[in-house]
Formats: C-alpha cells, sequence, structure tokens
C-alpha cells in the first residue's frame, strides 16, 4: 500500500470514528423466510398463524393468498404500498398442499446483548472486535433500521443500557426524555420490550487515546447470548496455550500485545498504521486486529488504562501472530516516542493442536514398540537361563496314551433328558389331572389369535378342569411342556391377579 493509500485509510478510519455506530441487523419482515417455522415464506394459498400470546410488529412489502390467517392478541401488521392478503382455497395450489399452517417464529428470540445480531459501521478489512465491543459501547450511535419492522428485548437482571443516541422509526433520540416517551408509547412497546432499562446521554470520546467501551458489567449477558446456540460452552481452540484478551467470550489463539500510552497517542492513528504498514503485507495474511482501550489491571502501578491489541489467527498455519507482534515490539522500539508508547509487552498462544497432537502420538508409539521389542530381547535369554521358559519338539508334546479330556456330567444324555422334563409332568402313557399347575414360562402364542400376556418369573398358568378335546391348542415357545388340549369352548381371558393368569 502506497502513502497515498495508507494517508487515506487513516482519513476514513478517522471519520468512521467520529460517528462511531452500531447498525441492528435482524428484523420481523413478512417476506424473511428466517421468520418462519419452515425457514421459507408461507406458500400461496397455505395457512398463517402469528403467535397469540406475542406483541410484533410485521412489515408486509407484497401481495399474498392464504386460506387461514390466525393473528395475534396484540400486534400490527404494516402493509406497504401495494401489500395485501386476500383468501384463496390451499387445494388450487399445487405447491401448498395440507401440511402444517405457516408459524411466525417468537419475535423475542432477539436479545440486545447478542452480539451475532450487531454490525459494526466502521468495518474495515482485516479489522475485528472483542466480543463485548461487537454490542453498543457507551460512546456509540445505535440505529435500527427505517425501512424494516424489528423487535428488541432487554433480559432481566442485566445492567442499565447507556449509548450515545438511538435512531429507530425515522426518529433520532439524544434525550432521556424523549427516548423515554417513545419507549414508553405504543410503536415503542412493539419494538422493544423486557426489564432492562435503555438510556442515552451525548457523551462524545473526546480524548484522542480512546475511550473505554463499558460493557464490562454486561459481558456475562453478552458472553451467554453468544454461546446460546452451542450450549453455553466454548470451542476448544486449535493450539496449545490459548489466550483470552479482555472482553472476550472464548479462547483464541494468535497474539496480545498491550502497550501503556501517554498523552501523544492517537489510536486510530495507530491503528490505521497497523493495518497500512503492516497488516496488508504477504506474510500476515490470515490475521486479524483489534485495537481498542482497556482498563488496566489494579495490580499494576501506573495509568489505570492500556492499549490492547489482539492479533487472531483465522486460517490453520500458526506463527503469523506471533511474527507479526515481534514486528509491532520492534517498531515501538524504534519509534516510540513519536507514537506516544511508553512500554510495550506481548504474549503468544503456542502451537497448532493438531500438529502437537499427530507428532506427540507417533513419537509416542514408535518409543513403545522401540521399549517392548528391548525388553523382549533381554528377557528371553534370563528366562530360558533360569529354566522358566523351555521348548517342547511337536513329537514330545502330548505323551503316547495320555487322555485327551475328560468327562463331562453336563452333556450326560440321560440325565439331560430327566433335567428337560418338568417336576409334575407325567411320563409317557400317563394322564393329565383335572387341574394343575405349570410352574415355567407362560405360553405366548394361543391358536385363536389372542397373545396371553407375559407373567413374571415364578407366577403360575392355572388352568380349568374343561381339558380334553382335540380343538384349539396352547403351545409352550420352547416346547418342554408338550401340547395342552383346550375344548373348542374355552375362553382365554387374560386377567392378571396376584400374578397369576387364569385360563377359564
Amino acid at each position: 500500500m502506497g502513502a497515498l493509500g495508507r494517508v487515506l485509510l487513516w482519513l476514513q478510519l478517522c471519520a468512521l470514528t467520529q460517528a462511531a455506530s452500531k447498525l441492528w441487523v435482524p428484523n420481523t419482515d413478512f417476506e424473511v423466510a428466517d421468520n418462519w417455522n419452515q425457514n421459507r415464506t408461507p406458500c400461496e394459498g397455505g395457512a398463517v398463524e402469528f403467535p397469540a400470546d406475542k406483541m410484533l410488529s410485521v412489515l408486509v412489502r407484497e401481495s399474498h393468498a392464504v386460506s387461514d390467517l390466525l393473528l395475534p392478541l396484540d400486534g400490527e401488521l404494516v402493509l406497504a404500498s401495494g401489500a395485501g392478503f386476500g383468501l384463496s382455497n390451499a387445494d388450487s395450489h399445487w405447491d401448498c398442499g395440507a401440511g402444517d399452517p405457516a408459524v411466525f417464529r417468537d419475535p423475542d428470540r432477539f436479545s440486545w446483548y447478542d452480539p451475532h445480531l450487531w454490525r459494526s459501521g466502521d468495518e474495515a478489512p482485516g479489522l475485528f472486535s472483542v466480543d463485548a465491543e461487537r454490542v453498543p459501547c457507551r460512546h456509540d450511535d445505535v440505529v435500527f433500521p427505517s425501512s424494516a419492522s424489528f423487535r428488541v428485548g432487554f433480559g432481566a437482571g442485566a445492567s442499565p443500557v447507556r449509548v450515545r443516541s438511538v435512531s429507530a422509526l425515522g426518529r433520532t433520540f439524544t434525550s432521556d426524555q424523549d427516548l423515554a416517551a417513545f419507549l414508553a408509547s405504543r410503536s415503542g412497546r412493539l419494538c422493544f420490550h423486557g426489564p432492562g432499562v435503555l438510556s442515552v446521554g451525548p457523551e462524545d470520546c473526546a480524548d484522542p487515546s480512546g475511550c473505554i467501551c463499558g460493557n464490562a458489567e454486561a459481558q456475562p449477558w453478552i458472553c451467554a447470548a453468544l454461546l446460546q446456540p452451542l450450549g453455553g460452552r466454548c470451542p476448544q481452540a486449535a493450539c496449545h496455550g490459548a489466550l483470552r484478551p479482555q472482553g472476550q467470550c472464548c479462547d483464541l489463539c494468535g497474539a496480545i500485545v498491550l502497550l501503556t500510552h501517554g498523552p501523544a497517542f492517537d489510536l486510530e492513528r495507530y491503528r490505521a498504521r497497523v493495518l497500512g504498514t503492516f497488516l496488508g503485507l504477504p506474510q500476515y495474511q490470515g490475521l486479524q486486529v483489534a485495537v481498542s482501550k482497556v482498563p488496566r489491571s489494579p495490580r499494576l502501578r501506573g495509568a489505570d488504562t492500556e492499549i490492547q491489541v489482539v492479533l487472531a489467527e483465522m486460517g490453520p498455519e500458526m506463527g503469523g501472530a506471533g511474527r507479526l507482534a515481534r514486528a509491532l515490539l520492534a517498531d515501538v522500539a524504534e519509534h516510540g516516542e513519536a507514537l506516544g508508547v511508553l512500554a510495550v509487552t506481548m504474549r503468544e498462544s503456542g502451537a497448532h493442536v493438531g500438529v502437537g497432537s499427530a507428532a506427540g502420538l507417533v513419537g509416542g508409539v514408535a518409543a513403545s514398540l522401540l521399549l517392548a521389542l528391548l525388553v523382549l530381547l533381554v528377557a528371553l535369554p534370563l528366562l530360558r537361563r533360569a529354566g522358566r521358559l523351555r521348548w517342547r519338539r511337536r513329537e514330545e508334546a502330548v505323551p503316547a496314551g495320555a487322555p485327551l479330556g475328560f468327562h463331562n456330567p453336563v452333556f450326560d444324555v440321560a440325565a439331560s433328558k430327566e433335567l428337560c422334563r418338568p417336576k409334575d409332568a407325567p411320563r409317557s402313557g400317563s394322564t393329565l389331572p383335572q387341574q394343575h399347575s405349570v410352574t415355567s414360562e407362560l405360553p405366548r402364542i394361543a391358536s385363536t389369535g389372542k397373545v396371553a400376556p407375559s407373567l413374571p418369573v415364578g407366577a403360575q398358568a392355572l388352568l380349568g378342569p374343561r381339558q380334553t378335546h382335540t380343538g384349539d391348542t396352547l403351545s409352550h415357545p420352547d416346547g418342554l411342556l408338550g401340547t395342552l388340549k383346550l375344548p373348542s369352548s374355552a375362553l382365554l381371558t387374560g386377567k392378571l391377579f396376584k400374578n397369576v393368569l387364569t385360563i377359564q
């Protein structure tokens, strides 16, 4: 980048900084697919349903044909020019069918503290903000979309939110009195909800060295909203010794440079220097930088603030952030007085997790195999010399006439037959008594098509007196009890009484 390009970049950053702004991204428009439970807008001729117990304002830009329209108890549909609704039969539209209605998603799901829902007005290639500074800071101008409907929630328990100004529905609020009147109106209650407090104060950041964001107290709510899609847990960083800068919710890989500044330090000039002089070089491609003023640890003497420069490695290659951090240290050593920097320190994360773990695994396996081989070579001669390890020839392995096995009484055929016969079962040629009990498992299949329910182990199945007929059969699934004949008039009730299944 030439000298002219660096000057233009510096002027652009200065202009944006004078009016630092945060833009609200999501909306509640009817034609936005993400606002519907099927992730698509309602089909022509389909049923449309809005949450009955939610307040919401929905902007409709086009005309739609619906078969049913269920409106909320308290809300509004803002119709743009030429927009409207017409009734239509769902059967006349082949792409709609008789499916479930399209349900508008919960409009209260958007939180002020979610960093995903904001966009910075001073974005530039290579720049990023730590998580706490992605949400509006106290010196920022907050802008809501003027040509879209929206709804913002303030969670319970969070600290009051204070910003420089708020622009919504074509109006800009710079005083608490005007903002409070708007929030209490119907339009304000449709756009903002929750127990939180929003206030404004026209406080410009007049310090050239920058101003602290002021979201330290709100950071727990910011991190909770940020990590909610991940189950409240941070993803594991891809490096050893990962770093967590001030204002960041999770660890990252890269380096942190901390500058102790004097009265001559200019934050925007130094940010432009980092972007124009260093970050544009080929060896630093894939890095992103965040430069901001943060509170200094009370354990350190001197000034109560410092400049935090976060160098984040976004690609798989590691080490570029460390090289850039050392280059910034060398730059401070040479030009520190002109830059207004009094001292500088740095921290750097370790090697990539994949490289270290793979190398460690290969080295560990190789070392284990080598150690096992050495132990085997040393132990075998010692065991043979001590007489504990002997070799026999094949023909000497089994002496002649030695028994090849032993008698297993479990496989005695006669004994097995006696064991398989139930204790009270009659032998061949005997007849069944008028009533008997079966202590084995109950039969599960009856030829009448009715299924007898299973009983606990040890339960008894009682058979009634009418049992001599050549009609339906009741068989044990294992075939151990033979077949019991039931009369054709027998009724399998399946009643369960004190663990007894009665057959009448």
